[in-house]
């Protein structure tokens, strides 16, 4: 039986996966104000091992400046671009990518130490599994979305920008929930019921809306009605309509702003209802009533933080800002979905 329960649960393991995941966290502070610099586009080879040494030399600078000016971002936005600005742009792009390397390495390593040690819960190791192949397949994304804006565009595809942030949050909940499993343990049972439902409908509305504004930044839609609650005084942007369904689900700039706005009302709406009935509710225990107030209460700041990012014509503080409260909002409610189907 000892051994049973030693190899259940593991402390060390969910310290190491929630260190992972503040990592992820980082990654996706580092890659937002990449993209909010314009700054993805600088490095425009894939070199997974080579890659993660930077210029040493000024031959080496000239060369990586070469290839940059090579593409039509530089040929039709930069011209002209000095080697000192275009490396303050070449090292956030840099950095994103270190940072993904060095997660990687963070989870394979101890991975690997725990798997050989008999350290990490049985019913884990797949699951684990999964999410380093998920961490790479994030990096291979990452560069199917770099390669969208070296030849015809000036900027990447939003839509392969939202499969790229959406893979990273995805990663961020699988972490987090794994993590409260390796330190738990196996429930004596799991409870299914009206609020584990709602817990998990309250995970895909959240999720929906971090697609939506990734369609957001991808398409620079928050450079555009800057007015708040209208659109440039109208309820629905003039210019909504796209060429087509998907040009206007994906690329229509005042589209996609609308979309991520009722969304986020929506959000709003079903979060404090649910804060509320949470508290209210006589099935659900404390742990769980204080987690659903802190989802209700995060996903109220974060729709301040997006009114004020939008009308402030998006300050990259405040745009990484508004990142990182989607990250703590998605994060709190995993945590409420793991804690409601527990005893």
């Amino acid at each position: 039986m000892t051994s049973f329960l030693r190899s259940d649960r593991s402390a060390p393991v969910a310290i190491w996966l929630l260190i992972v995941a503040a990592m992820v966290l980082a990654m996706v502070v580092v890659g937002g104000a990449t993209r909010l610099t314009d700054s993805g586009l600088s490095i425009t080879e894939w070199k997974p091992v080579t890659g993660a040494i930077p210029p040493m030399s000024d031959q080496d600078w000239s060369e990586e400046f070469a290839r940059y000016r090579e593409i039509p971002q530089y040929q039709q936005l930069n011209q002209g671009m000095t080697l000192a600005a275009f490396k303050s742009i070449y090292w956030w792009e840099w950095g994103h990518r270190f940072l993904g390397r060095l997660v990687g390495v963070v989870f394979a390593v101890p991975f690997v130490w725990f798997l050989v040690r008999q350290q990490l819960p049985r019913r884990l190791v797949w699951r684990c599994g999964g999410l380093f192949v998920l961490g790479g397949l994030q990096g291979a994304v990452g560069w199917w979305m770099v390669a969208s804006g070296l030849s015809e565009r000036v900027s990447v595809a939003p839509e392969r920008l939202a499969v790229h942030l959406g893979l990273a949050f995805a990663l961020l909940g699988g972490l987090i929930w794994t993590s409260l499993d390796a330190w738990a343990g196996s429930p004596r049972q799991t409870i299914t019921g009206p609020w584990t439902r709602r817990a998990f409908a309250l995970i895909g509305l959240i999720y929906l809306q971090i697609l939506l504004g990734a369609l957001v930044a991808g398409n620079d839609a928050g450079l555009v009605y800057n007015d708040w609650p209208m659109m440039n005084g109208a309820l629905v942007p003039k210019d909504y309509a796209g060429d087509g369904l998907w040009a206007t689900l994906a690329h229509s700039q005042g589209a996609v702003q609308l979309h991520h706005r009722l969304a986020g009302y929506l959000l709003v709406v079903f979060g404090l209802a649910m804060g509320i009935g949470a508290w209210r509710s006589r099935y659900l225990n404390d742990d769980s009533r204080i987690i659903a107030l802190a989802v209700a209460a995060t996903i109220g700041l974060q729709a301040v933080l997006g009114i004020a990012t939008l009308m402030l014509g998006v300050p990259i503080w405040l745009g990484v800002l508004h990142q990182v409260f989607a990250a703590l909002v998605l994060a709190l409610a995993v945590a409420f979905a793991w804690r409601v189907r527990r005893p």
